[in-house]
C-alpha cells in the first residue's frame, strides 16, 4: 500500500506564507436519533414500497430524488470532469459523521491514523482498507457485507443490508442538500464553519492582493484534524462534509455520462478512486459539493477518510468492479523530469542525480513565467483557473525508452504549475511509474496528486516526496530514503 504523506505539516505554494495554527474545536453534536430528509429537489421517484428497515444509530434518512449532479460552466475554479448532469438517487441511510479512531479500532483492531483521538476522523486509510472496514463491521454486526472481494476486483451485492461506501451521485446529493451553489453554505465556506486550510478560502486565489473583495476573508488553519461534529450540519443533519477529511466514495474515476441517470455506479473499471468533500489541508477550492478527487485504491493519505452508507430499502444486482491498474515499472531506466521556477526544485532535481546517476531533464516554456514574486503568483493562478497548457520549449526525445519517471514541480496555488500539465499531455505513460517530488513552503503536494493522476491516469504513482523549500540539511538524507522505499537503486 502506498502511504502519501509524512511529517511536515505547514503551508502554502512554494512560497512562504505565515500560518497561524489553533487547536480550538467547537463542541461535539452527536444527537442519536435517525432523521428523514424530506424531499427537497427537483423530483421525487416513486414511493418506495420495499419492507422497513430498522434504521441505524446516528444515521440519516436520505429520501431519493432527482437533482443536477456536477458544476454550472460559470462556477469559479470548476474542472471539466464536473460536467452537469441530472441524476436520481434512491432512498439511502447515510452517516452523520465521518467514522471516528474509535470506530475504526473497535472493528479493525488497529489506528492507522497520521493524528491520534478517538473522536478524530480514521485517516491513512486506503480504499481497499475502507472497504475492508465496510465489511468486517458489517460481520461483526450481523450483517450481510455488501462487497467481495477478489484481490484487485470488487464486486458490489446491491441487495445486502450490510455498510457500504457511498456512490459519488449519493454522496454529491447529500451534501448538497438541497442546494445547487459551490458549497452546502451557499457561495463560500469560511474557517468557522468547516476545518480547512482557512487562509485560502473561495476565490483567494483571484483576490490575493485585494482580500477586501472575498466574501468569506482569510481564516484559521488548524494544522490537524479535528473531533467530527465540531462544526455545524448541513440542512439534512450531516456533519463535516465539507473538509477535516475526504471521504473515499464506491466509484472508479471516469467521465460523467451526460443523459440522465438513475442510482449510477461509475465506470466498470479503472486505475484510479474518488474521494470527495476536501480535508483539513485542503484550499476552498477543493471542498466544493461538485470536486472530485482521486488517487489509486492502494493510496492512503492523513487527508482521507471514510463515511458509511447502508440501503434503505431491497435493492437488486451486482455491480462489479474491476482494476485496470497496471502493476508499473520497479527496474529499467530512470528519467528525473522537473519543473522549476525559483530554484528548489532544481536543487532537489540535482540531488536525486547526484545519488542515482540517472538523466536530468528540465521542463522549460517557451514563454517563462516572470521573475517577479508577484506577478508570478497572478500569472500562476490564472493559469490554474484556464487550465492552460503552455508550449514547451524542451522536449524528450525518446519517452519510451524509459520506465520510471521522477516527477518535481513546485507547489503552487495546492496543484502543479501548468507547464507540468503539457509535459503528461505530450507523452503516453501507460504501464510507466511517475513518482512524484515537490517543493513547497508548507503545503506539501495540495491537490496535484490528483492532478497527476487525472493527467496520466495509465501510469503507476509511486511514492511520493515533499520537501520544504530546498529542503536544508536534511535533504540528502530525505532523498536517500525516498529512493529506497521506491526501490530505485543509488549509484
Amino acid at each position: 500500500m502506498k502511504r502519501i504523506f509524512n511529517s511536515v505539516l505547514c503551508f502554502s505554494l512554494v512560497f512562504a506564507l505565515t500560518s497561524c495554527a489553533s487547536t480550538e474545536q467547537h463542541p461535539s453534536s452527536t444527537p442519536s436519533e435517525s432523521t428523514q430528509i424530506p424531499n427537497q429537489t427537483i423530483t421525487a421517484p416513486a414511493d418506495d414500497t420495499s419492507p422497513e428497515i430498522v434504521p441505524p444509530e446516528d444515521f440519516v434518512l436520505i429520501s431519493g430524488a432527482t437533482f443536477q449532479m456536477g458544476s454550472p460552466e460559470s462556477e469559479a475554479w470548476r474542472v471539466e470532469d464536473e460536467t452537469a448532469h441530472m441524476v436520481t438517487v434512491s432512498d439511502y441511510y447515510i452517516s452523520k459523521f465521518e467514522v471516528t479512531q474509535a470506530e475504526y479500532k473497535a472493528v479493525m483492531g488497529e489506528n492507522p491514523s497520521f493524528f491520534t483521538g478517538d473522536d478524530l476522523p480514521v485517516e491513512s486509510i486506503s480504499w481497499m482498507e475502507a472497504i475492508q472496514y465496510c465489511n468486517t463491521r458489517s460481520t461483526q454486526e450481523g450483517l450481510t457485507p455488501a462487497y467481495a472481494v477478489d484481490g484487485q476486483n470488487i464486486s458490489w451485492d446491491r441487495s445486502t443490508n450490510g455498510y457500504r461506501l457511498p456512490t459519488e451521485a449519493e454522496w454529491e446529493y447529500a451534501c448538497r442538500a438541497g442546494t445547487e451553489t459551490p458549497f452546502n453554505t451557499e457561495t463560500s465556506i469560511s474557517a468557522d464553519e468547516a476545518n480547512y486550510w482557512g487562509h485560502y478560502p473561495y476565490l483567494i486565489e483571484d483576490n490575493y492582493f485585494s482580500q477586501g473583495n472575498l466574501e468569506t476573508k482569510p481564516g484559521v488553519y488548524r494544522q490537524t484534524t479535528v473531533a467530527v461534529g465540531s462544526f455545524g450540519p448541513n440542512a439534512w443533519g450531516l456533519y463535516d462534509m465539507h473538509g477535516n477529511v475526504g471521504e473515499w466514495v464506491w466509484d472508479w474515476y471516469g467521465a460523467y455520462e451526460t443523459g440522465k441517470q438513475t442510482d449510477p455506479t461509475g465506470p466498470a473499471s479503472g486505475t484510479l478512486r474518488v474521494y470527495r468533500g476536501g480535508g483539513w489541508n485542503d484550499f476552498a477550492k477543493s471542498l466544493r459539493s461538485a470536486y472530485r478527487a482521486t488517487l489509486p485504491p492502494d493510496s492512503a493519505s492523513f487527508n482521507i477518510g471514510l463515511r458509511l452508507v447502508r440501503n434503505a430499502g431491497t435493492g437488486s444486482g451486482n455491480v462489479e468492479s474491476s482494476s485496470a491498474q497496471s502493476s508499473g515499472q520497479t527496474g529499467g531506466n530512470v528519467l528525473i523530469a522537473y519543473f522549476s521556477w525559483g530554484g528548489n526544485t532544481r536543487g532537489i532535481a540535482e540531488e536525486i542525480q547526484r545519488q542515482t546517476g540517472t538523466e536530468l531533464f528540465e521542463i522549460e516554456m517557451v514563454t517563462p513565467y516572470s521573475s517577479d514574486y508577484n506577478t508570478v503568483l497572478d500569472q500562476a493562478q490564472e493559469a490554474q483557473n484556464n487550465q492552460d497548457r503552455p508550449e514547451l520549449s524542451t522536449h524528450v526525445e525518446d519517452m519510451d525508452q524509459y520506465d520510471i519517471i521522477l516527477l518535481g514541480y513546485p507547489n503552487w496555488w495546492a496543484s502543479i504549475p501548468m507547464p507540468v500539465a503539457s509535459f503528461l499531455e505530450e507523452y503516453d505513460f501507460s504501464g510507466k511509474t511517475i513518482i512524484p517530488f515537490c517543493s513547497h513552503g508548507g503545503g506539501r503536494f495540495g491537490q496535484s496528486l490528483t492532478a497527476i493522476t487525472k493527467l496520466a491516469p495509465d501510469a503507476v504513482l509511486g511514492e511520493g516526496l515533499a520537501i520544504s523549500y530546498s529542503g536544508g540539511s536534511g535533504l540528502s538524507g530525505d532523498v536517500s530514503a525516498w529512493l529506497e522505499e521506491n526501490g530505485i537503486s543509488a549509484k
